[in-house]
Formats: C-alpha cells, structure tokens, sequence
C-alpha cells in the first residue's frame, strides 16, 4: 500500500479525535521524516547549510537529500555536500541526479563516485534545461544521455544496487498531457527499480490522498512521501508552484499579507499552516514526510515537534 496505516488505527476514531480534540494533541511523534537541501555556492551559506543539518540531526532523520541544480550546475558542489553529510554528520545522505548536459558514460561515472563516497542512495530526475535568463525551459535530452528519468533508474541499476527515490506530482506534472498519464510514467519509473516516490509540494491534504486513490488503483506499492514545503517567502513559493504544476492558493497570499518586515510573525503563521496540514495528513494515516528546507531548520523542526517527534534522549521517543 503507498500509505500503510498502523493496524490499530480506527479511520472513522481517527476523524472524530481530528475534529474534536486540539490540533497536535496525544501525538506520540511516530512518525519518520526525511530533508532536503540545496548544496551551498559561498562560504556563508556553506555555514548556514550546515548548522541547519546539525540542528536536524538530533530528530533522525530517515535520510537527507541534496538536491542537482537545473543543467547539472551544482554537479562539484552537491558532491561534496553530501560526501560531507555522510561523513561528519553520521546521517544516511541521498544526492539528487539528472539526466541534463551529461553522456549516460558521464551519469554513470558520477553514480559510481557517489558509491565509493559512501552514497547508496539517489533521488532520479529528469531535470530541468536551465536558459539564459535564469527560467527554466524544454527539456532537452543530450544526445548520448538518458532521455527520461525512467531510463536513468534503470542506468543507476546497472552501475550499483542503489536505493532510488524518485519524483511524483499529485497535481500532475506540467509536461503531462494529463494527470493519469503522469502516474502511469511514475509506474514505469518503479517498475524500472524505483524504491519509493517523493511527491512536489501541495497545499491541502485533500490533493495528496485523491493522488493516494489514484495511484493505488494504478497499482503503484511503494511509498509515496508526502513533499512539505513550509512557506518562507510567497513571491517564491508562488514562482515555485508555477513551474511545477502545484496550485498556490489565493487564501495563503492574504494570509501572509503584511508580514514580510514581520519576520518572527511570518514564521510563526508558516509553521502553523504547514502543521495542521502534515496533523491532516497524519489522521489520514501518513507517518512520512519530506520537508524542503531550503537550508533553514527552523521551520522543519518546529513541524516535527508539533508532530510529537523529540531529539533522541529527550521527552518522547522519535520515530
């Protein structure tokens, strides 16, 4: 099943106390968690990059991934973060891989660099084509390479038995000619060696378990993590939904209005709105989730504290 619920879970019990009850009462933080990260291009952000993995580390996470940018432009750069992560910080690090500007010889050299570094993990993409003005543009395959993320996994297979995530979209992806035929593609990335899929950000817990019903139909097993993106900035996180096919919300503009000199209140009003919905996703049987940091901890971890989950040692066990 994509999303197992505990066997003692009564859904029509679960509902009432989720209607009835405080929000993120009773939560005893059994859930897992996993985040994403941007590999960093100066010394400062390297800084905060890595003060935001030891503030995480401490909630166990079930693994952190870090992310390819668009073109294979932060190729170097995502390398050593994640050989850093594994080293120093002692956690299970997943490096994002496209299939844009490079040979399959040339993806498969990297996967193979990623093994001897310690990474059994990898989180498949087909990428984006970077253009001059810094939008994102058609994907183009290289001549040499793999033509679709489908084909990557099946590569990656070929180079090491990794762990492969890959990515779905509950509001369809926007090269899709239609929703059904983005979660047939997500069966052939499985089906190709695909151990789990992490979903594009949404914005109500609705959108998620209507995709639940759809892919279990298609007969998709495996997980399908939920993918959270706590708001930071809504000019960005509108740009963001825009390119990836999410819905943004109108009532989430007028939620954030005149916050942006508020920064204390804007983090606040970000953490409550993406707790109650991961506390929705949770009555509906969800125990995973896979919080885009974007280098801050802050956010994530008052998420997951909302959840029930505390540091090792400390007040409730975690997942």
């Amino acid at each position: 099943m994509t999303a197992p619920s505990p066997a003692s879970l009564d859904p029509v019990a679960e509902d009432r106390r989720a209607r009835t009850d405080p929000l993120f009462s009773g939560l005893p933080g059994d859930i897992d968690v996993s985040f994403e990260f941007f590999p960093p291009k100066s010394d400062k952000m390297e800084q905060s990059l890595w003060d935001a993995v030891q503030e995480l580390k401490p909630l166990d996470p079930h693994f952190v991934s870090v992310t390819y940018g668009a073109g294979g432009s932060t190729r170097e750069r995502t390398h050593k973060t994640v050989a850093r992560i594994i080293a120093e910080a002692g956690l299970p690090a997943a490096a994002h891989l496209t299939c844009v500007n490079a040979s399959r010889k040339e993806t498969q050299r990297i996967a193979e660099k990623y093994w001897e570094a310690g990474v059994r993990h990898i989180v498949a993409l087909r990428g984006d084509m970077p253009q001059e003005d810094g939008s994102l543009g058609p994907f183009k395959p290289h001549p040499d390479g793999y033509n679709s993320a489908e084909e990557l996994v099946h590569g990656l297979k070929e180079v090491a038995d990794f762990e492969i995530s890959v990515s779905a979209y509950p509001e369809s992806h926007p090269d899709a000619k239609s929703q059904q035929d983005e979660i047939d593609y997500l069966k052939r990335k499985i089906d190709a060696g695909a151990s789990r899929a992490i979903t594009q950000f949404f914005f109500s817990p609705n959108t998620f378990f209507d995709y639940l019903e759809k892919t279990d139909k298609a007969g998709i097993e495996v997980p399908i993590v939920p993918g959270v993106l706590p708001i930071t900035n809504v000019a960005k996180a509108r740009l963001f939904a825009g390119q990836n096919g999410a819905e943004f919300p109108d009532w989430m503009d007028e939620l954030f209005e005149g916050l942006d000199d508020r920064p204390s209140t804007r983090k606040l009003v970000a953490a409550t709105v993406a707790g109650e919905m991961c506390r929705r996703l949770y009555a509906g049987g969800i125990r995973h989730y896979h919080f885009y940091t974007l280098n801050r901890a802050d956010l994530a971890y008052s998420i997951c504290h909302l959840l029930g989950m505390r540091p090792k040692g400390e007040g409730k066990k975690t997942s």
